[in-house]
């Protein structure tokens, strides 16, 4: 992936005014502050990546075929189980087209695609029983196994150089999502269970109690470790996703690099990490339906039920193509977020909606803090910079979040409808937002900042003059 250097700042431009600018603390500041970004170093350096023993299991050994017909579902789940016994290695998948339903992996195992090598997933529902438990749009149930599944797992990965195929598209999982988009006439739609699952997580219903597989269509995640420690997904290429490409969940110590993702189903965000500690995005490339990369924590009540925050996370060297959103935290952000470091990436697609954005809301709430950007570039996107607190359901809860200490350094974006979507709450206004050294070529309006207590704006340009608040 392309390394952007650091830019020169900007100089002797004319001011232009902004658009709904700024209720308390707005300012130009030539006082340069320091993020901790010597953090990020440290992030990466205790993040282990696993590593293997020298044995492979390879799954043509207990019965798999590569012809794409032949059900290999039990020759993946013997291969795993014999690597993990052994104490652990390789389970090896060679050229070919492998059939299977849902992998699970277990400790000590590295499962690895050879080049020209496919795992391709069964779209039958009945494929991904029984029941695991698992978290969906950040509310935990039982449900359909995700793809690739592990729980209470460590040191696990998937690497390689071959393709997850999970082989959804309009006609399979995709319609479940109900909506005008992907709905399609005569199929069932995820709506009447996902109301029924958010209430009952509301009403504090124990999460293994929520059973919500057969019959109320929840698209199952494609890769989720569960509770588990040491994981790397490394080289392998991610396609058709039913649902979110990864979503490592509670898990400590997660590397996610040179990874290909493209999906573009509803809902297909590319790399999730929810309430996980110690993550490593690097070198990937996205091109997804929903979300490039969404840090989460947890929805609402079932969120602050768990109350684990997602921290210390570092995104570097990313390629984002088509998206809601380039770099994202929320919107399921309940148990907060702290420590994000992302640099050095690159955004562009007229199918982009969002650079770097933050979503949450009063009925959402969390405390997120420590959240900076530098040396990344945006070509063409809708909304540059969004942190928003009217997100869906808006303010109608009584959870006000806490957005603070966010920097934004080296931003060079080439074009923007917008370049501000910026709305606190009155009475929880946004703190200690910074901006420096950032240059927005063009844009067809600057938009709105409302409700920033400690707006820093330095060297900061929008059509070629200076942006002052």
């Amino acid at each position: 992936m392309p390394h952007i250097s650091r830019r020169n700042a900007l100089k002797g431009l004319a001011a232009l005014p902004l658009a709904g600018c700024a209720a308390g603390g707005g300012k130009t500041s030539t006082t340069t502050q320091t993020a901790p970004w010597h953090l990020a170093d440290q992030i990466v350096g205790k993040t282990t990546i696993p590593t293997f023993a020298d044995r492979n299991f390879s799954i043509i050994d207990y019965g798999a075929k590569g012809d794409d017909k032949t059900d290999c579902t039990q020759a993946f789940a013997q291969a795993i189980e014999a690597c993990n016994a052994a104490g652990g290695g390789r389970v090896l998948v060679p050229a070919g087209t492998f059939l299977t339903g849902p992998i699970h992996l277990k400790s000590h195992v590295n499962l690895h695609l050879e080049k020209d090598a496919v795992i391709a997933f069964y779209t039958d529902p009945k494929r991904f029983l029984p029941e695991v438990f698992t978290r969906w749009e950040g509310v935990e149930f039982m449900g359909y196994s995700p793809l690739i599944y592990a729980y209470g797992q460590e040191n696990i990965a998937v690497t390689g150089r071959g393709v997850l195929d999970g082989r959804a598209n309009p006609t399979t999982w995709w319609p479940w999502k109900g909506n005008e988009e992907w709905g399609v006439e005569g199929y069932p739609s995820q709506k009447e269970g996902r109301d029924k699952l958010f209430a009952e997580a509301e009403a504090g219903v124990p999460p293994e109690d929520r059973h919500y597989s057969e019959g109320y269509y929840f698209r199952p995640p494609f890769v989720q470790p569960y509770r588990c420690q040491n994981v790397l997904i490394e080289g392998i290429k991610i396609i058709n996703a039913p649902f979110w490409l990864l979503n490592p969940v509670l898990c400590e110590n997660v590397t996610v690099q040179g990874v290909t993702l493209e999906s573009l189903g509803p809902n297909s965000d590319g790399c999730d990490p929810e309430s996980c500690k110690n993550v490593v995005i690097e070198n990937c490339y996205f091109d997804t339906g929903d979300d490039c990369i969404a840090i989460k924590s947890g929805r609402n009540n079932d969120g602050r039920r768990v109350n684990t925050p997602t921290e210390n996370v570092v995104i570097r060297n990313c390629q984002m193509r088509a998206g809601h959103g380039g770099v994202v935290i929320g919107s399921e952000i309940s148990g907060g977020v702290r420590y994000v470091f992302a640099e050095n990436n690159t955004m562009s697609s007229p199918d982009l909606e969002r650079g770097f954005r933050i979503k949450t809301n009063s009925v959402r709430g969390g405390l997120l803090e420590h959240l900076y950007m530098r040396n990344c570039t945006i070509g063409t996107v809708k909304d540059a910079i969004v942190i928003n607190f009217h997100y869906e359901e808006g303010d109608a809860g009584d959870f006000d979040p806490t957005v603070r200490h966010v920097e934004v350094r080296n931003l060079i974006c080439d074009q923007a409808h917008q370049v501000f979507k910026v709305r606190g709450f009155d009475r929880a206004p946004i703190s200690d937002l910074r901006f420096y050294n950032c240059e927005f070529k063009k844009a067809d309006e600057p938009g709105v900042i409302e409700n920033v207590e400690g707006l820093v704006t330095h060297q900061v340009s929008i059509n070629g003059k200076p942006f002052l608040t």
